[in-house]
């Protein structure tokens, strides 16, 4: 009888474990099959189908116009290209608003349909229900504080959060509160170093950081933006690690040439 290497995916115990023992959590958006397929051979520990897309893969200006459909079809796609990493797909906006209950529905959309381990939302205190209500039924949620751009018009911008002390004090009291509905990570974008640090210290789930510093327990970075893919926008958090745009322009730029001038194909692409 003939036994396979079955590959094992990581888990949101293999993800609280890291938070315990000081290992740093390494996480990265992809929204399509390829992009999923080669940040998952680099070994990346979480992939989150980000609402993201809005921006990068569809165009829009941000991330409300976003649909269920949409995600659970960059999900699904995403799903079948990882087969290590923990997935986590983001609930768009209005999908868990209205009410907990519909949060719930929604949320199980992503595990039946789609095939993701976990969902993320957006919101402290006023999300905590709908996080309880998700968690208790067995779902994983991925919380997120700070700038959280679902609320962009209210908050007026792409602005940091937290660095007044009351503005302060409510980011570390919601992120107990998301402790204790059961989220099992939290998300931390655009909150000054110091007080990611301090809910880092004060909370036991693993804090994931977006523009919040290097004292967070891991760091995500949305993937067009740190291989240098998207250049309507470029946050002073997100360190480049590639220039893909010039390659991808030079490439095509040298293929429209050699069409033009006929050098390819050339006989090493063709068939006799």
């Amino acid at each position: 009888m003939s036994t396979q290497n079955v590959i094992s995916r990581k888990t949101i115990l293999d993800i609280k474990k890291m938070k315990e023992n000081g290992e740093k959590i390494a996480m990265l958006t992809a929204y399509d099959f390829g992009m999923a397929s080669l940040i998952d051979e680099a070994d990346i520990d979480i992939i989150l189908v980000g609402d993201s897309l809005g921006n990068v893969v569809l165009g829009y200006e941000n991330t409300l116009p976003v649909t269920m459909a949409d995600m659970l079809h960059h999900t699904k796609a995403v799903v079948r290209g990882a087969q290590k990493a923990l997935i986590v797909a983001d609930m768009p906006f209005m999908s868990y608003q209205v009410s907990p209950q519909d949060a719930l529905a929604n949320a199980g959309r992503f595990l039946q349909e789609a095939g993701a381990q976990a969902v993320k939302l957006e919101g402290g205190k006023e999300q905590s229900e709908a996080v309880y209500k998700i968690t208790s039924s067995g779902i994983p949620v991925m919380a997120h504080l700070g700038l959280t751009p679902q609320s962009i018009h209210q908050m007026g911008g792409y602005k940091v959060q937290g660095k007044k002390e009351d503005a302060a004090q409510k980011i570390m009291s919601d992120a107990k509160i998301l402790e204790d509905a059961g989220a099992f990570s939290l998300v931390l974008e655009c909150v000054p170093e110091k007080l990611a640090q301090d809910i880092t210290s004060a909370i036991s789930i693993p804090t994931i950081g977006i523009g919040a510093g290097v004292h967070c327990d891991g760091q995500v970075l949305v993937v067009n933006d740190m291989l240098g893919m998207y250049e309507k926008m470029t946050p002073k958090f997100v360190k480049k690690y590639a220039n893909l745009s010039a390659d991808i322009k030079n490439a095509v730029k040298t293929y429209i040439a050699e069409v033009k001038k006929s050098s390819f194909p050339d006989d090493e692409h063709s068939f006799k």
